[in-house]
């Protein structure tokens, strides 16, 4: 165990304060860079080091990896058996942790199953459907679910959004909200907004259930809070009851998901409205970049007015001077940036590692693969298809969740033809009046006389061993241990292991769908050996259900490539040298917030200002003056916010095969008329 006293000699004066303060509400404003992540271990550190007894402290993330994170680094301070007792994870698995407990006292079975983005824009089609606005261009399940989520993160239920509703459109989204909560409800399931808008009603509707965990909880901290919505600053608000020992980290400067809900009030009100008796500290310090960069980076987000003041600055120097590069077309950026790839590789020995680029949409990746595959340089691209929403995964997934959740009929119309089994729309059509009549779900319908005597051949022998054999697995995962094994033989006697060659006519594709299923397995088997207690099935499903975007990711074999990711997936990260492509009105800032303008605005210069901040070393940023988009070729503009870039930090390149030669001071007021016409 290390000495915790002994550890603040390593932290400058700002952060030893943030440390050391624990009572009472408190605001860290950790602009990026600052050493937010040793702020919060050393503290929670220090509080377990002056006798406050861990069961006490909750601490909420955004993501899995950074609770992760947190609890290792805790552990590295502080005694295992102590890190072990802390309450530590993302906003939806504290939810999930109180529902499994609590969600009786809403009518709901403590089994329900979580569903996914996928299975949720099937349930609002079958809601639209039902409400008649199915196939109509305005009910898209995309903006329907996008509709949904924005009510349910402002604690909105359906009742609420048909009263409050000012238009016909919005009325018809209310009812298909009905429809769709009404789906969720008969089959026990929750999509990830009910983990957030139930929690809040348990804590509002039963006292007694919000004073226990006042009572079990009482310091707590929250990371990430600009990135809070209406909601979780509900639910923070209501845990935290008069003692009010709460700390929250962030940067308001970073808020970059208003667009899925993100309220940046909840830290700009902090201490002025929320908490006016608050104590604020701001970390300036830098650790990370050069003070070039951090130029750049406090001059453009000086220009949003709704800000906590703070200015970063570092004791790493100066640095080199960003580029700045203008190119004729899409396909000449591409080149430009291959190109210095290469000669930084080649000539100065510099890993691909090193080396981010970053855009503001993933369409913009197209062409700099083209020309990194062209140049024989390996990459890794954030936000290709996540393995657990491949078909084969989601299919496996499906017959686990029927174990655990029989009203899930989502689940058991996916696996009723996996593999197939004469079970086809005939045969759901009498399921469906069955249900109707009885109420039941499909799965123990299945086996029922009134539906197996409509069957002949070999279906009816076939729902027979799928409805025996659920029955049978049920009782055999109530029995603990041996999870994965468990996992595997249910599989196999459902028919599923044996499918892929029936379903998918070429070799190679069976074999790799496969090969998908093998390394789902394995992941139940990993997670089977990370846990401190035998799990159960409902603790893996739960797990799978609360995996962020990041998590789901496939890890990269090769360590030494050049990383393609939007700015959104990059923010926390950072990288030697960071690439900003496509720097052009119109994509960055992006159009609709040139439209909209106010606070769409101030979101796309802060993203801007994460984008700065990812870099360590050197920036380079390009655009061009015409670019091929919507399948037209377009004259551009190069971006207004090159425009806030420092000119004695900046260096220009008129040509994107320049970077030979030095401009002169009248080319580079020839750039900035450019930009400002």
């Amino acid at each position: 165990m290390t000495d915790v006293a002994g550890l603040l000699n390593v932290l400058n004066k700002e952060q030893k304060q943030a440390v050391t303060t624990v009572e009472g509400p408190l605001l860290v404003l950790a602009g990026a860079g600052t050493g937010k992540t040793r702020v919060i271990t050393f503290r929670i550190a220090w509080m377990l080091d002056n006798g406050i007894d861990p069961e006490k402290i909750l601490a909420l993330t955004f993501t899995n990896k950074a609770a992760r994170e947190m609890k290792e680094r805790i552990g590295e301070l502080v005694s295992a058996e102590h890190a072990k007792r802390l309450t530590v994870g993302t906003f939806h698995s504290f939810c999930v942790r109180i529902l499994r407990q609590e969600i009786k006292s809403l009518n709901y079975l403590p089994s329900f199953t979580i569903v996914d983005i996928q299975d949720q824009e099937s349930l609002i089609k079958q809601a639209a459907a039902q409400t008649g606005f199915s196939g109509k261009d305005d009910f898209k399940a995309a903006s329907i679910a996008a509709y949904i989520s924005s009510q349910k993160n402002r604690l909105v239920d359906y009742r609420q959004a048909k009263k409050t509703a000012d238009t016909t459109h919005e009325a018809s989204c209310a009812y298909i909200y009905e429809h769709y909560q009404t789906l969720l409800e008969t089959q026990n399931m929750l999509d990830f907004d009910d983990m957030l808008l139930l929690t809040h009603e348990l804590f509002c509707r039963f006292p007694d259930i919000l004073e226990k965990y006042r009572e079990r909880y009482h310091y707590l901290l929250v990371d990430e809070y600009q990135d809070t919505n209406h909601a979780q600053f509900q639910i923070v608000k209501l845990l935290c009851g008069e003692r009010c020992n709460l700390c929250v980290v962030g940067d308001d400067d970073q808020s970059i998901y208003g667009w899925r809900g993100a309220d940046v009030g909840n830290i700009l009100k902090f201490d002025s409205v929320h908490f006016p008796n608050a104590r604020k500290i701001i970390l300036e310090q830098n650790y990370r970049s050069t003070n070039t960069i951090l130029q750049a980076a406090n001059a453009v987000i000086s220009g949003n007015t709704e800000r906590h003041s703070k200015n970063l600055w570092s004791a790493n120097g100066e640095g080199e001077k960003l580029i700045v590069a203008a190119c004729e077309d899409g396909e000449d950026e591409a080149d430009f940036i291959s190109n210095y790839l290469l000669q930084e590789h080649d000539g100065k020995r510099i890993p691909f590692s090193d080396f981010a680029i970053l855009y503001r949409s993933n369409h913009l990746s197209r062409l700099i693969e083209i020309a990194l595959r062209r140049s024989g340089i390996p990459f890794r691209l954030v936000g290709g298809q996540e393995f657990f929403q491949r078909r084969e995964i989601k299919d496996a997934v499906a017959y686990l969740k029927l174990l655990v959740n029989p009203r899930e009929d989502q689940s058991f119309l996916r696996i009723l033809s996996v593999p197939p089994r004469g079970l086809g729309e005939k045969a759901v059509n009498r399921l469906k009046e069955l249900k109707a009549a009885s109420f039941l779900p499909f799965s123990v319908l299945l086996g029922e006389d009134a539906f197996l005597t409509s069957l002949t051949g070999k279906a009816r022998g076939e729902a027979e061993a799928l409805a025996g054999c659920l029955g049978k697995y049920r009782e055999v995962f109530n029995e603990p241990g041996g999870l994965s094994m468990k996992v595997r033989k249910f599989l196999e006697e459902a028919g599923y292991l044996k499918c892929f060659q029936k379903l998918y006519k070429n070799y190679e594709e069976a074999e790799k769908r496969m090969e998908n299923v093998e390394s789902f397995l394995s992941s139940i088997v990993e997670f089977e050996l990370k846990s401190v207690e035998p799990p159960s099935l409902m603790d893996y499903l739960e797990s799978y259900a609360l995996l962020e975007e990041n998590d789901r990711t496939e890890e990269d074999d090769n360590g030494d490539a050049v990383t393609l990711s939007t700015i959104h997936a990059a923010k926390g990260l950072e990288y030697q040298f960071v690439f900003l492509p496509a720097m052009e009105r119109g994509i960055f800032p992006n159009e609709r917030s040139m439209i909209e303008g106010g606070g769409k605005c101030d979101e796309e210069m802060r993203l801007f200002y994460v984008a700065l901040t990812r870099a360590r070393r050197r920036l380079l940023l390009t655009f061009s003056r015409e670019r091929v988009l919507r399948g037209s070729k377009v004259l551009q503009r190069p971006s207004a916010f090159l425009e806030k870039l420092p000119e004695p930090i900046t260096e220009f390149y008129a040509e994107s095969d320049a970077l030979v030669r030095t401009v002169t001071a009248a080319e580079f007021d020839q750039f900035i008329a450019q930009i400002k016409c």
